[in-house]
Parts: structure tokens; C-alpha cells; sequence
């Protein structure tokens, strides 16, 4: 029997890079070397032939902390020239760097007009590290992607033998090896020995014809974020109105409030035309609409975080700026 086929595309990250030495497992961004493409990773684990039948995909290597905009735009366009030019493919793996993984993920299930499987992937050491996670998690995406009960949850984030939704899921620790979680929900299912093992399915996965096209979008609204602190006041807010802002998401005080002074400069900017989400710091659990709030025309992030929501909103009002519609898709996505 054939194998499945799955395209690895490789976006850079630590998954993909290499260290002076086998300990060097936190300074080797600075390590000179250079960082693998995606046919270097693909030879560089032989053992992916034993799952699948791997091909690399050409990308630009990219820091994880310099992604944006036009490079989602690359990915959605080269995951669908892929799927045009290859009907057979079952599946597309995606490695990435961690620091932004999430966000990558979540943006590419809401613009991504395909049931095929894709899985973003990354590493918490360097592929050169002593007893890295990169090789290893490289092959459990691949076993993922090439999965039939991948097809139609959406885009999913496949590390330390754990499968997650990408709408739910986020970076939790900054070097251990366990670090994506998702908080509210826990895992969708795990890579085992012997199979992959999927217990639920997400139940926010936005249908075909809901996806946002992203691909004519040449910069989306500028959408920015406002941590809120004790004591907090409104100048990044006006900041932000200053520079353009369509949108502004709040890392609000748990479980979803601003101080009087960011919630007077928030006010302001909605009375300007600005579409404000509530959406909280302490990493699980939602924002709950209150009367107060909502009569000032507050939205609700409902349990996304921050930077999720800042991908959902910046996506809404590329299709303008109807409160109710936007309200809608917290509810929905």
C-alpha cells in the first residue's frame, strides 16, 4: 500500500536551526550557522519516508517574531498552488518558529478555503540540540497531516505528541519542552506509537464559505493591543488613534475590565469610530458582556486571547466596520 502524501513547507524557526554544539540550545540564533530549509530538514530525518511520502516545499526562512501579513498571504497562496498542483496530497506541515506560532496557525483556518489537513509545527530546541523535540515533532506533524480524521478541524498545531486546535491553543512557557497548551479545552488528541489518537473535535472551525480571502488584502486595518495594568491610563490608546488604528484589543484585568482612565481614553476611541474588544490577560477563560460595558460599545473577545483576537478583528473589519457583525464572529470563529 502507498504512502500518503504530504508537503513540508519550511518557514525557518527553532526547529530549523542549528547550534554550535550539541548544549548549545539557547544561544544559537547567534551561532552563525545557517538555518535549514526545507529539504535539508526532510533529509535531515530520514525516518519521515517510514510515514509518509514527504516532498519540500521552497519558503522564505523567516524569524517567527518578524512574520506578518504579507507572509500569511505567501502561505495561504502556496498551500492552495499546492493543492491545485498535487490531487493527491493528503496533507501540508508547515514548521515555524514558536514565538508566533499561534497566531500563524489561527490566522491561516480562517483564511485557508480547504478541508486539507494542515499542521503547523515547531520546536523548543535547535535541530543540532542534545535530545532536541524538532525531529520528533517534525514526524508527528507529518503523521497528522497525513491522517484522514485530520480532514475538517481545521488548521492544528501538532507538538510534544499532543494535537491541538489552532483557534485554542497558545505558547505557555518560554523554554520547556511541554509549552503548547490549550488552556480552557486541553488537547484534541496525541501522536502515540502506534496511531494517532483524536478524542474531540473543535467546534469553532469557520465553514468554507465564512473564510476570510486575504489573498487581494495588501495591508489589513491596523488593529493594536492594550495591556492593561494597575494604575493603567489612556496614552497608549491615544497613541494608537494617532497612528491609524481601526481597532484596539485589550489585555484587560480578569475577567475582562479596564481602569477608569483606560476605559475613559477606550471610550473616546470608540465615540471616533474605533471597534474595541475586550479581551483578558490571565490566559484562560472568557470575557463575560456586562451592562455597563456593552452600553458603551465594548465587544467581547469571548476566551480568545489577545493576540487572537487581535488576527479575528483585524480579519472583521476587512469587511467593514458593523459592530453587530463583528460581535458575531467573537461568537462564531
Amino acid at each position: 500500500m502507498s504512502k500518503r502524501k504530504v508537503a513540508i513547507i519550511g518557514t525557518g524557526g527553532t526547529i530549523a536551526s542549528q547550534g554550535l554544539h550539541p548544549l548549545d540550545v539557547q544561544d544559537y540564533a547567534s551561532s552563525g550557522r545557517p538555518i535549514l530549509d526545507a529539504e535539508a530538514l526532510v533529509a535531515g530525518v530520514p525516518d519521515l519516508a517510514r510515514v509518509a511520502d514527504v516532498f519540500a516545499v521552497p519558503f522564505t526562512a523567516i524569524p517567527s517574531t518578524a512574520i506578518g501579513w504579507s507572509d500569511w498571504r505567501a502561505l495561504v497562496a502556496k498551500i492552495l498552488e499546492l493543492e491545485a498542483a498535487h490531487p493527491d496530497l493528503a496533507g501540508v506541515v508547515i514548521t515555524h518558529g514558536t514565538a508566533t506560532l499561534e497566531e500563524t496557525a489561527y490566522l491561516l483556518s480562517l483564511t485557508l478555503p480547504t478541508d486539507l489537513p494542515v499542521v503547523v509545527t515547531g520546536a523548543q530546541r535547535p535541530f543540532t540540540g542534545l535530545s532536541s523535540d524538532a525531529q520528533m515533532n517534525l514526524v508527528a506533524a507529518v503523521r497528522v497531516a497525513a491522517d484522514p480524521q485530520a480532514r475538517g478541524l481545521g488548521v492544528l498545531v501538532v507538538l510534544n505528541d499532543e494535537i491541538h486546535a489552532a483557534r485554542e491553543v497558545t505558547k505557555t512557557s518560554t523554554g520547556r519542552l511541554q509549552t503548547f497548551r490549550s488552556p480552557d479545552l486541553g488537547a484534541l488528541g496525541h501522536v502515540d506509537a502506534d496511531r494517532n489518537s483524536f478524542w474531540r473535535r473543535p467546534t469553532r472551525v469557520l465553514p468554507l464559505e465564512a473564510r476570510f480571502d486575504i489573498l487581494g488584502v495588501e495591508q489589513p486595518p491596523r488593529v493594536d493591543v492594550l495591556y492593561s495594568v494597575a494604575g493603567g491610563d489612556g496614552v497608549a490608546v491615544h497613541a494608537f488613534l494617532a497612528a491609524g488604528a481601526s481597532g484596539i484589543v485589550a489585555a484587560a484585568l480578569a475577567p475582562g475590565f479596564l481602569t477608569p482612565a483606560e476605559r475613559s481614553a477606550m471610550a473616546e476611541a470608540i465615540a471616533h469610530g474605533c471597534t474595541v474588544v475586550l479581551s483578558s490577560r490571565a490566559g484562560s477563560g472568557r470575557t463575560f458582556p456586562t451592562r455597563r460595558y456593552g452600553e458603551e460599545g465594548f465587544l467581547n473577545a469571548d476566551n480568545l486571547n489577545p493576540q487572537k483576537a487581535r488576527i479575528l478583528l483585524m480579519l472583521g473589519l476587512t469587511r467593514g466596520k458593523d459592530q453587530a457583525a463583528i460581535a458575531r464572529l467573537f461568537e462564531t470563529a
